[in-house]
Order: C-alpha cells, then sequence, then structure tokens
C-alpha cells in the first residue's frame, strides 16, 4: 500500500513538536496494516491534535472539543467495517473525560491516540488534566491544586481491555499503532511528546526526561488480560439477533370525523394526582380516532412523586411541524397548581379561546369564554377532574366528539380503570354556568 498523507496538506506544527511525528509513525502504521483510505475514519476535535483529519486520505470527522468518541462510536456503529482511529490532545482527554470512561467500559472497536503535551498548547499553554504539578503553565499556581492524571491506570480501572503508553519519537511507534489499531476492542494510545511552542517555553525538559519519567510508570502495557471481553459491536449485534421481536406499534384507525378544522392548541392545567399526562395521551388517541394529527409535551416536575401539572396537546389535520403553543385554543382547567404556573397565559386570550374550569377555582381576568363545572355536585372525585373536562368537551363537540372520547378511552385503558372511566365520563351531564 501506499502512504494516506495529503499531499496537499502537509502537517504543519511547531518546530519540535511531537505531533508530526506521530502523524508519520500512524500514516506507516495504516500502510503496514494494508488499509486503504476508504477503509479508515478518522475523528478528531479541537486544538492541534484536532488538525489530524486533515493531514490524510481518509474518510473524516471533526468536531467539538472533547466529544472526539462520541462522533466515533457512532461511525463505528452505523459503519462497523471502518477502522475509526480518534486524535485528542490532553484537552480533550479531560474535557470529555466521561466520553472516555464510557469508552473504556463499551469496549468498542476504537482506536483512541491521546497526543499529550501536558497543557492546552493551542489556546495559551494553561495546565490541563496531564500538566505535572511542579510545572510552570500559563494558569499560575493552578497546576499545583491537582494531581496528574494517569490515563492508562485509569482506563484499566475503567475497564479498557487495552492501553499504551509511548513518546511521540519512539522508533517502535508505528509498531505500537498498528498493534493498537489491530486490537478487537477499544484501544487507548497515552503519546507523550513536547509542546515547544508553549511548554517548553517555561519548562526545561527534554525526550530523555519524559522517557525516564515513563519507564518509571507501572500501567500502560498493551492488552490488560483481567478487562478483555466480546467487542461491544459483535456483542451488540449478537444479543440484538437473540433478542425477542417488540410487538407491532398499536394503530389508531379513524373512527368519525372530528369537529376540527384547523390547528388547536390545548392547555391541561392541573396538579400531581390529577394524571394531566394520561388526560392528554387520551386526548392525543382520542383526536387521532377522528383522523387528526396529535403531538403532547409534558412538563417535568422537580422530584417524581410530586407528579406532572401542565400538559401540552397540539391537534390538526395536516403534519404538525412545530409542537410548542403560543395562544391556547382550549385550556382545560383542574388545579390551581397548573393554573398559577400559566398565570401569564390568561391575559392575551380572546373570546375564541375557551376554557373549561372546576367551578371553585379562581382564574386570572381573561376574556375568553369561560365553562364552568361543579364536578363536586356531579360526585366526580378531584383525581378524575381532567378526564370529566375531557368529557365536557365532548359533550359540547369541541374539539372532539364522544365517539372519539370513548375510542381515545379504549385505546389507553384496560379492565378496571378502563370501566372506571367510562364512569366518569357517563357522570357529565350538561349542568354549566356560562
Amino acid at each position: 500500500m501506499t502512504s494516506l498523507l495529503n499531499r496537499e496538506r502537509p502537517p504543519v506544527f511547531c518546530p519540535g513538536c511531537g505531533h508530526e511525528a506521530v502523524v508519520r509513525s500512524l500514516d506507516r502504521a495504516l500502510e503496514q496494516l494494508g488499509l486503504a483510505g476508504e477503509q479508515v475514519a478518522i475523528v478528531s476535535d479541537i486544538g492541534c491534535s484536532g488538525l489530524f483529519d486533515t493531514f490524510f486520505n481518509t474518510h473524516a470527522f471533526h468536531g467539538l472539543h472533547g466529544r472526539a468518541l462520541t462522533y466515533a462510536a457512532g461511525i463505528k456503529m452505523a459503519r462497523p467495517e471502518l477502522t475509526v482511529i480518534v486524535v485528542m490532545g490532553d484537552g480533550g482527554l479531560g474535557i470529555g473525560g466521561a466520553h472516555v470512561l464510557s469508552s473504556c467500559r463499551r469496549n468498542l472497536d476504537l482506536t483512541l491516540l491521546i497526543l499529550n503535551n501536558f497543557n492546552y498548547g493551542m489556546t495559551g499553554g494553561q495546565c490541563s488534566v496531564t500538566t505535572p504539578q511542579e510545572a510552570r503553565t500559563a494558569s499560575g499556581f493552578l497546576g499545583a491544586l491537582e494531581v496528574p492524571l494517569d490515563i492508562c491506570r485509569v482506563a484499566a480501572a475503567a475497564g479498557a481491555p487495552y492501553a499504551d503508553r509511548t513518546m511521540a519519537t519512539a522508533k517502535e511507534l508505528s509498531e505500537q499503532l498498528v498493534a493498537a489499531i489491530r486490537y478487537p476492542g477499544f484501544a487507548l494510545v497515552d503519546i507523550w511528546g513536547l509542546c515547544p511552542g508553549r511548554y517548553t517555553k517555561r519548562n526545561r525538559v527534554t525526550l530523555a526526561q519524559m522517557a525516564e519519567e515513563m519507564a518509571g510508570l507501572a500501567s500502560g502495557g498493551g492488552a490488560i488480560a483481567d478487562n478483555e471481553r466480546e467487542e461491544y459491536g459483535a456483542h451488540y449485534r449478537r444479543l440484538g439477533a437473540e433478542a425477542v421481536p417488540l410487538a407491532d406499534i398499536p394503530q389508531v384507525a379513524p373512527v368519525c370525523e372530528a369537529p376540527v378544522v384547523k390547528r388547536s392548541e390545548v392547555l391541561l392545567l392541573g396538579s400531581a394526582g390529577q394524571y394531566i399526562n394520561t388526560v392528554g395521551e387520551v386526548l392525543c388517541l382520542a383526536a387521532m380516532s377522528g383522523g387528526l394529527q396529535a403531538t403532547q409535551k409534558n412538563d417535568y416536575p422537580i422530584t417524581v412523586l410530586r407528579g406532572h401539572s401542565i400538559a401540552e396537546v397540539v391537534l390538526d389535520r395536516e403534519p404538525i411541524g412545530y409542537t410548542g403553543i403560543g395562544r391556547p385554543d382550549v385550556i382545560l382547567c383542574v388545579a390551581a397548581e397548573g393554573v398559577a404556573r400559566r398565570r401569564a397565559v390568561f391575559g392575551s386570550l380572546t373570546e375564541d379561546t375557551v376554557v373549561v374550569k372546576e367551578k371553585s377555582l379562581t382564574l386570572p381576568e381573561t376574556k375568553a369564554k369561560v365553562i364552568n363545572v361543579d364536578f363536586a355536585a356531579m360526585a366526580v372525585r378531584p383525581g378524575e377532574w381532567s378526564l370529566a373536562a375531557l368529557a365536557v368537551l365532548a359533550a359540547e363537540n369541541i374539539l372532539l366528539s364522544g365517539e372519539m372520547l370513548a375510542a381515545g378511552i379504549a385505546h389507553r385503558y384496560r379492565g378496571k380503570m378502563l370501566d372506571e372511566a367510562k364512569a366518569v365520563v357517563g357522570k357529565i351531564e350538561l349542568r354549566t354556568e356560562r
């Protein structure tokens, strides 16, 4: 095979930078492996190491700082036949540390090259996660506050099956890269090099001193026997093939024509225990039973047991591109909490908006048409008020009909809950105050 270097974009690094040696060694490794450019994807992020993808005639992806492994994982899962090589600096290592740990645990067949020059070389020479505590950097004393990260030890602890460490100038670097790329799983190589543009201007350090320090580290020797296991992609495909197929998604067939002629936006305002989300689902299912498109957005409570208090539903005869609500056409008010949280919306309502509310609630001043319902007088419990409010809409032929509501309830509930829902709807009578 021939070189995969991009002759129109030769490596351009500071004189003496170890990155260029890594570029040359990686090219030799790809030649030894007999890989063509279309068989390789190089993924990089920000910093001096982020230039790597421009130096090779291969597939390439250049992304956000610290996120290179996330893109690489997607590429490898979608195109498992590709050899995917990730290049990042010690800056990206620190910024994307969680992604590195996930990659070690996951064991997807990726090769990560960490170009470690102990500082943020491109952005000013600040300390990084690998900077020695005694080193001088643009960060002043901040580098002395934290212990430098031994990424090979961390990778081994996180489950990486392969972690190696070497110098950018090592004669055997290309062979080490070949071994890492050939490894059938996640392989990490910590490559130390000098940063003459920043680091060595403040710190008197030589390659020989770096090599001596590296020799004193116990971690980083290649395959880690205790962590070796099946590669993630192969494991995923095997378990996926063995998994029981999921049931088909239930279809909602139209049973009648909905009384909706345009996009209609609906707010459900309640509190925990009133099944706001569930009733929003019933409304969507009822709408689909009338041949409509439907979307639903729910708020998220601070704590799980507080429950949801707001749901937003959009109905339309056309596909819904935007799911947000501006000025709602219908509001169901069944608790003070939800009303208080959307208090501001009431002032903008016009007479075209219909508000169905429990009689005991006090609303902000509004021009909307308000339908007051005394649910207590109908023996409807507070936890059933939101469903009862839907029944009021159906009785008034607003948004949905009785037939649509019955279909929506039948889709959402089963057994005893279905019987209870039907009973709630049956209690609703046209006893309203306008």
